[in-house]
């Protein structure tokens, strides 16, 4: 059965050095990145410790660079119609930074950019097929969704008018405002914050599950990463750390707590 409308259905990292990336994010998260892609293009698909597919890792081609891209984690949204979602997306005052294409087997997407500027991709898969790329609690799993936008409130208007999110909840966080949650349905995929300023450039976060946070932190030092933040406790009882791979890539990990 096909995931709501509205749901993380997929997870990309973008990146020169898909190898690299490899090393790096299997002795973090205890992936299994492919070693090499299937087909012309150099896609591999991330797996879980269990097997269970969470995303992929794509080559950031000379073309691509030229172009403006560069290395980060995007996330694809699950879609009932990517061209009617694309139409609402510029209603609500978003853009469209590459417009609907489909890849026979896969399904049709976009991707697109909210109006303070976030990109992110829509997908209706071909396969009427869950996917569980999204899970609280899962292993391997991203568990978390965080949006640092410059404008709260904003980005509400337009997630919840393209998507219907809702935000059932909110937590003060002193001068930084609001940690604001969000809903699809009856589950909580993420918050919203204000960026900070000064701080990392405003834009979408994801947390992945590890075994064992302590661990996770000394590997990412270990493999030339960052820890920014953490190993630190939040609500809940789980234990996070914020950090950046070796290309400066930003991303979170989340493990269980003490």
């Amino acid at each position: 059965m096909r995931n709501p409308h509205g749901s993380p259905v997929w997870y990309e990292l973008m990146t020169a050095d898909p190898d690299a990336a490899k090393a790096f994010y299997d002795d973090v998260i205890d992936w299994t990145i492919e070693a090499r892609p299937q087909g012309d293009m150099d896609y591999r698909m991330i797996g879980t410790a269990g097997g269970q597919m969470v995303g992929g890792v794509m080559r950031l081609t000379e073309a691509m660079l030229q172009g403006g891209a560069g290395p980060g984690w995007f996330f694809y949204i699950g879609v009932d119609d990517v061209d009617a979602t694309v139409k609402a997306v510029e209603t609500a005052g978003g853009g469209v930074i590459m417009p609907p294409w489909t890849i026979a087997g896969v399904g049709r997407m976009a991707m697109v950019r909210d109006p303070q500027g976030i990109a992110f991709y829509v997908m209706r898969g071909e396969p009427d097929e869950t996917s569980t790329a999204f899970e609280r609690a899962g292993f391997g799993k991203c568990n978390w969704n965080e949006l640092a936008t410059p404008d709260q409130e904003g980005a509400h208007a337009f997630y919840a008018a393209v998507f219907g999110w809702t935000f059932p909840d909110r937590m003060p966080m002193g001068e930084m405002g609001d940690y604001v949650f969000v809903a699809v349905g009856d589950t909580t995929i993420g918050a919203t914050m204000t960026a900070p300023d000064p701080g990392p450039p405003p834009g979408w976060q994801f947390y992945f599950r590890a075994p064992d946070i302590e661990e996770a932190a000394e590997t990412v030092k270990a493999r030339g990463g960052t820890v920014h933040h953490g190993p630190v406790e939040v609500p809940g009882g789980d234990r996070i750390i914020v950090a950046s791979d070796p290309e400066g890539v930003m991303f979170g990990v989340v493990g269980p707590g003490l």
